[in-house]
């Protein structure tokens, strides 16, 4: 106990130890004893030291507090002791060192040492150096067992605060001293990510605040990590932090959560896509929700709102894939955030920063999106009267003493409205031209003019960029920027825009003091260059100044200063460009008198040489990275990333073309006809290929439909004739029947001859005839009703197999059936006149017999029959006249049906006729098409020679790629 009562300042005894030798002691004691409390003081009193003591502790104790870590899991408090000095150890961060040593500073004795840590005069840059390398040094020993930071990820679980509180900082510095290496012990523990996930869900706050911080370092550079927080559900937990703290007005919390969103989002293609489709880009609306009042603004908000604006930039950053850009750009308008920036946009006492910053997210929101960029074209600044958003943003641009990062940020957001976007740079040139400038009215034409003919070469500069965005792979804008006139002076006549601009470089004492800063120059040719590439008709316009060449020849030739040298490849790229692009309609600025020009005045390998100047320019890479123009001073500001991109197409193109001979470029010439000719050639064929093509599948298609119409046709009619034959059989049993009935007949007619006299038994067979004539009668008429039926389904089908060509067969079926059934009409009618006569025969009989019997009863009874049986019989007689006018009808709807078979018929052969002319077409079109095809594989064959004869001269062709599409 005396030796805890001397660490801990009990009375001295004796002489004091050392620091080294005191520590060795403390270890001793961890390692050996027994007791937990024992351990546990002495691993308390390590904690004290560690920190004025850190590199022997560091080097005697480490062992001892990892075994510590290891073997005494169930006392927290312990344990807290032991991370705590781990943690003191391993971390180089001074004032956190600092405020823990003076809350622990009257709990510990000092303790001499012997001339160690004593250098009080060593800088404090030095010092910071030693503790960043004795952290390093402890951090490499600690992870130098990956199973040591599985360890920590353990203690992790424990809820106790004093152990998972000291875990979550250690592994913090860990992180901080070698975070790639903890990084890959991280990522292959079992649930390593999912346990420090869980931190945000702790409900005390310190811990889940550097949760934050250590989930900051978790996933710095570490896209894998990144993944697998973000599928942690990371962005919700976030989102919910941020909103539960305040959004923009919160603490520090927001910020380290924004920070968090950042390392997840930036340049992850995965996590962004996921952010997008969970539907987080709407959750980011109510951030940039501020009031009417912005005045006093913190600087915790002002950093807040900073980050929330740097997290929509990454979501629609330039360096994003297209799709994917694109994509954030749609739902950042329907959700109506690109509205609630521009809001911010336009509202007054914003500070500047968060003013810039909203600019630069507003331009890269609204970049190649022709619905975001029509809408802030429609925005209007709260101005009496209305101005538009963008006249207002050109105002600062130009303006001298509005920050320079503003005006950077506003023509940035100004190339950005203009990028692929043809119908917003017609707006802009319009604003130029005499027929829509309104003198009431200040314009965006009128701000760039005036912007670059200012005394400002800055506002020179910025104004020129912004005018060639204007013109940017727009030829029809280029043409039209020909009309501008510009009065300069009272009295003077106007001269044209592309006239000024050359007059600021060549001509007029005070024009050219204001022309001559490098800036200015640099501007003004840049827009000169962008304006006349591609346009034919704007290099005449520019060769027909008479002082233009001999000016742009003298600069290039003199041996200027450093300074000079951007100007000289400029004006070398200008010149090159009326080479190029020239279509000889100046006979004294021909290319072949230009080139002559520069080989005499120039030089051609010296003219190579000042071109090629402006790609070595330091200045010119760092354009070319990325589009926002970013500057660290206005001097720095000479090129436009767009036009970085036109020097790289063009700088080879005109090198080739100074260097080619008037020979090579007539065989050239030669050989561009031609092969515009051969283009021509193939373009006609195959279009007629094309036509051909669409005959023929129409053709196919006309045979289909055919096709499926005679299979109807076929089923149709493989219908009819079924049911003609079930009719037949109906007939045949009718036929059967009627001859019985007939036999029957001529039966009781012999019966009566015999039976003379007996009167009353041919009266009763002569109603049995009359009740079979009844049911005969029923019979006839079902069978009428039946074929009146038929017949007009017969009418209808034949209406409906007018076209096929089988139609003449059911023709004559149905012909043969009419007759069968006219014939069977007149057996009856033949059968009812028997009838008749039998009745008269019967009648005579009667009346021979009632004169020789006895009047009675039976006679009267006998009269009155027959009297009956004359009734029925009349009405017999008239139902079979009926039937015979039924007959003739049924015998003119045959006579009409067999005209509409007859037309049916014709038809089908018409059809057929075409059908075999299609089928000769197809065949010729198919002749024709190998006729074609053999004249292109002869057309290639000529192609290739020239293509060989071509390359003989040197010369590397573009069009094979289109000839083999076309093959």
């Amino acid at each position: 106990m005396n030796f805890f009562r001397g660490v801990m300042g009990g009375q001295a005894v004796g002489p004091q130890p050392s620091g080294a030798e005191t520590i060795q002691k403390l270890c001793d004691r961890v390692a050996s004893s027994t007791l937990l409390e024992d351990r546990r003081d002495a691993v308390r009193a390590l904690k004290s030291l560690s920190k004025k003591y850190r590199m022997e502790v560091g080097t005697q104790a480490m062992d001892h507090l990892i075994n510590i870590l290891q073997t005494d899991r169930s006392d927290s408090e312990i344990l807290g002791y032991a991370l705590d000095t781990l943690y003191n150890l391993i971390c180089n961060d001074e004032e956190e060192e600092q405020d823990e040593s003076e809350a622990l500073a009257d709990a510990v004795t000092p303790i001499p040492v012997a001339g160690k840590h004593k250098n009080v005069s060593m800088p404090d840059e030095n010092a910071q150096k030693q503790a960043d390398d004795l952290g390093a040094q402890f951090t490499d020993t600690f992870i130098q067992d990956p199973e040591h930071v599985t360890l920590l990820l353990t203690l992790l679980e424990e809820f106790d605060f004093h152990v998972r509180w000291p875990a979550v900082k250690l592994l913090t510095a860990l992180l901080k001293n070698q975070c790639v290496q903890v990084q890959g012990i991280i990522l292959v523990s079992p649930m390593g990510v999912s346990r420090l996930m869980d931190l945000l869900a702790d409900s005390r706050e310190v811990i889940r605040n550097d949760g934050l911080l250590l989930l900051q370092q978790l996933t710095k550079s570490n896209a894998a990590i990144q993944k697998i927080v973000a599928f942690e559900n990371a962005f919700e937990r976030l989102l919910d932090i941020i909103t539960e703290e305040g959004s923009s007005d919160g603490g520090i919390v927001v910020e380290d959560c924004l920070l968090l969103l950042l390392n997840l989002l930036k340049n992850n293609s995965s996590n962004q896509n996921f952010f997008k489709e969970g539907s987080y880009i709407q959750r980011m609306k109510p951030w940039f929700e501020v009031g009417d009042d912005n005045s006093g603004w913190s600087a915790q908000k002002v950093t807040n709102l900073h980050l929330m604006l740097q997290l929509v930039r990454v979501m629609v950053s330039p360096v994003n894939s297209p799709g994917a850009t694109a994509s954030c750009q749609k739902s950042m308008y329907q959700c109506g955030l690109l509205q609630q920036l521009c809001t911010i946009l336009m509202a007054t006492g914003v500070p500047a920063d968060i003013l810039t910053e909203t600019i630069n997210t507003v331009s890269e929101v609204i970049r190649g999106s022709q619905v975001n960029q029509d809408y802030f074209a429609s925005v209007n600044a709260p101005s009496n009267p209305p101005r538009p958003a963008i006249v207002v943003l050109l105002m600062s641009m130009v303006n001298e003493r509005q920050p320079f990062v503003l005006r950077c940020a506003v023509l940035y957001c100004f190339q950005c409205f203009l990028y692929k976007n043809q119908k917003g740079q017609g707006e802009i040139v319009a604003t130029l031209l005499p027929s829509t400038i309104d003198a009431n009215s200040i314009s965006a034409g009128q701000l760039l003019c005036g912007g670059l003919f200012s005394a400002d070469s800055l506002s020179n500069w910025c104004a020129a960029v912004a005018l060639a965005h204007s013109l940017q792979d727009n030829l029809t804008q280029k043409e039209q920027l020909l009309r501008v006139q510009l009065a300069t002076s009272l009295g003077k006549p106007p001269v044209s825009l592309l006239q000024q601009c050359t007059n600021i470089l060549s001509q007029g004492d005070k024009i050219i003091r204001r022309g001559s800063k490098v800036q200015t120059r640099v501007g003004l040719l840049m827009l000169l260059c962008t304006w006349i590439s591609n346009c034919p008709i704007a290099v005449t316009h520019f060769l027909h100044n008479q002082e233009n060449v001999p000016f742009l020849t003298a600069q290039i030739s003199e041996n200027l200063g450093e300074d000079e040298r951007l100007v000289q490849g400029l004006c070398a790229l200008l010149l090159g460009i009326c080479i190029y692009y020239n279509d000889n309609s100046l006979e004294n600025y021909t290319k072949e008198k230009l080139k002559q020009l520069i080989e005499k005045r120039i030089g051609k390998e010296n003219f190579v040489e000042k071109l090629g100047f402006i790609t070595k320019h330091e200045l010119y890479s760092r354009a070319a990275q990325k589009p926002q123009p970013v500057f660290p001073s206005p001097e720095q500001m000479l090129f436009d990333h767009e036009f970085t991109k036109l020097v790289k197409e063009l700088e080879g193109m005109i090198t080739k073309a100074v260097h080619k001979s008037s020979e090579e470029e007539k065989k050239e010439e030669e050989v561009k006809k031609t092969l515009e000719q051969h283009d021509n050639i193939v373009t006609q064929y195959k279009e007629l290929i094309r036509e051909q093509d669409a005959q023929i599948q129409e053709l196919k298609e006309q045979v289909a439909s055919m096709s499926s119409q005679n299979e109807q046709m076929q089923t149709t009619v493989t219908q009819q004739l079924s049911q003609i034959q079930q009719h037949k059989d109906q007939y045949n049993i009718l036929k059967l029947k009627l001859g019985k009935e007939n036999q029957s007949q001529s039966n009781s007619q012999g019966d009566g001859s015999q039976m003379n006299g007996l009167q009353t038994e041919e009266i009763t067979q002569l109603r049995e005839e009359l009740e079979e004539l009844r049911r005969q009668h029923a019979l006839l008429q079902t069978q009428l009703g039946d074929k009146d039926a038929l017949i007009n389904t017969l009418r209808s089908e034949a209406s409906q197999t007018a076209e096929v060509s089988t139609g003449g067969t059911d023709n004559t079926e149905l012909h043969k059936e009419l007759e069968a059934l006219r014939s069977q009409v007149q057996s009856q009618s033949a059968e009812i006149n028997q009838m008749k006569t039998e009745r008269q025969e019967l009648l005579r009989r009667a009346e021979a017999g009632s004169s020789a019997a006895v009047p009675g009863s039976d006679g009267s009874l006998d009269a009155a029959k027959m009297a009956e049986l004359e009734s029925r019989l009349a009405a017999q007689t008239t139902e079979t006249e009926r039937l015979k006018e039924e007959g003739k009808s049924s015998s003119q709807s045959r006579a009409e049906l067999e005209q509409q078979l007859a037309s049916a018929t014709s038809t089908v052969a018409i059809l057929q006729t075409e059908k075999a002319k299609l089928q000769t077409e197809v065949q010729e079109s198919k002749k024709e098409q190998d006729d074609l095809l053999m004249l292109l594989a002869d057309q290639d064959q000529k192609i290739h020679s020239l293509k060989l004869r071509l390359k003989d001269l040197g010369e590397t062709l573009e069009c094979d790629t289109f000839l083999a599409g076309g093959r």
